[in-house]
């Protein structure tokens, strides 16, 4: 039987209603038919993941009040965007992710200095993008998408089965980059996941003065790509759903958009004053459906975790800040990483290496003006 344009339409849009696993209280709900709850140990190493990622960005956070990072973009209150996303890849999958995606990068198994050195301003990335598949954190809205795309096609056309997953924020939605991504990658029909983490404002511009959408996931079916809507604070379900899109990707059926509504807690970076712009009673909604303390909740109700496992990953979480914090109280070490030595005085030349392989006559020539200024 032939299928019709209608259920070719159908099997395009997103559910009417996010996705969801686990209520706000943390109560078990029932999931729509097509999803199904990863493994205990998969959601309790999510658990894990997720408390030492809040505990990362509180340090990360306290690190620009002290002046030892220029600027921090909070990511508190996505963290089960940040862990989901990394956890539905495999390792030789790519992440392409954006500015708020630290804890995303350190949940990745990035050194967490490393994940900083953009933010601290050393270098314009701090690890080897080629050995660890994640490229440079984004700072531009949307760009990373198309180089995702880019990416995935490169992959699909050397034969191997890989996956590209890229983060965008709902304000990335707006960019021209972003549309341009998905028309190309559903033409292609590349393995990209576009994973969607809408906290609900494009620094002060609500969602309501973005788009006039029911959703950011109905985008997708203008560009005839799989689409879903997902709650971002339910780890379980958003695990599920994207452990879906990547499945979908990998298996050559094309590339899949996935939204997830959050909520940034914090204000856009620490040069922000939220208060100017949303109400606190807002933010106090988005508290109850704390992602962390839902999962805990869920956890703790199935017999999976108890006190003695919430003090182990918060003690493993203090650990690890401690030491964020003691390599990044250092002064910059020789050799202009931070945390790293052993290679000489930091290098202003520097600022010209990683950039291409083959310098332009445009880099040469600025190299050429810091040489005579530096010999002045």
């Amino acid at each position: 039987m032939s299928v019709t344009h209608r259920q070719v339409v159908d099997g395009l849009l997103p559910s009417p209603v996010p996705v969801r696993f686990v209520a706000e209280n943390g109560t078990a709900v029932e999931p729509p038919t097509g999803y199904s709850a990863p493994g205990d140990e998969q959601l309790l190493e999510a658990y894990r993941r997720m408390v030492l990622g809040r505990r990362f960005d509180r340090q990360a956070t306290a690190l620009t009040k002290q002046g030892r990072l220029a600027v921090y973009p909070s990511s508190r209150g996505q963290e089960a965007c940040q862990i989901a996303g990394v956890l539905a890849l495999r390792a030789d999958d790519w992440l392409f992710p954006t500015y708020r995606d630290s804890v995303a990068l350190i949940a990745r198994g990035i050194d967490p200095v490393e994940a900083l050195t953009l933010l601290r301003g050393d270098w314009h990335c701090g690890y080897d993008p080629v050995a660890t598949r994640v490229a440079p954190q984004c700072t531009p809205l949307a760009t990373q998408t198309l180089h995702a795309v880019g990416m995935a096609e490169a992959l699909r056309r050397r034969g191997e089965d890989g996956v590209a997953m890229v983060f965008v924020g709902d304000g990335g939605t707006s960019e021209g980059d972003f549309h341009e991504a998905l028309n190309y990658a559903s033409v292609l029909r590349s393995p990209v996941v576009f994973f969607v983490q809408n906290n609900q404002y494009a620094i002060s511009v609500p969602l309501a003065r973005q788009t006039a959408a029911p959703a950011l996931a109905y985008k997708g079916i203008g560009y005839g790509m799989r689409s879903e809507q997902v709650d971002g604070n339910d780890l379980v379900a958003t695990l599920s759903v994207l452990t879906t899109a990547v499945r979908h990707a990998r298996a050559g059926d094309g590339p899949f958009l996935v939204e997830a509504h959050t909520y940034r807690m914090d204000p856009h970076t620490n040069a922000d004053d939220a208060g100017r712009y949303r109400d606190p009673e807002e933010v106090d909604r988005w508290e109850s459906a704390d992602p962390i303390a839902r999962l805990e909740t869920y956890l703790r109700d199935r017999g999976l975790l108890d006190a003695d496992g919430v003090a182990s990953a918060q003690e493993a979480a203090e650990e690890f800040a401690a030491r964020v914090r003691d390599r990044m109280n250092a002064d910059t070490e020789p050799g202009g990483r931070s945390g790293s030595a052993g290679r000489g005085k930091p290098d202003p030349y520097e600022l010209f290496d990683q950039v291409f392989a083959d310098p332009t006559p445009q880099l040469r020539e600025q190299r050429a003006s810091l040489a005579a200024e530096l010999e002045g």
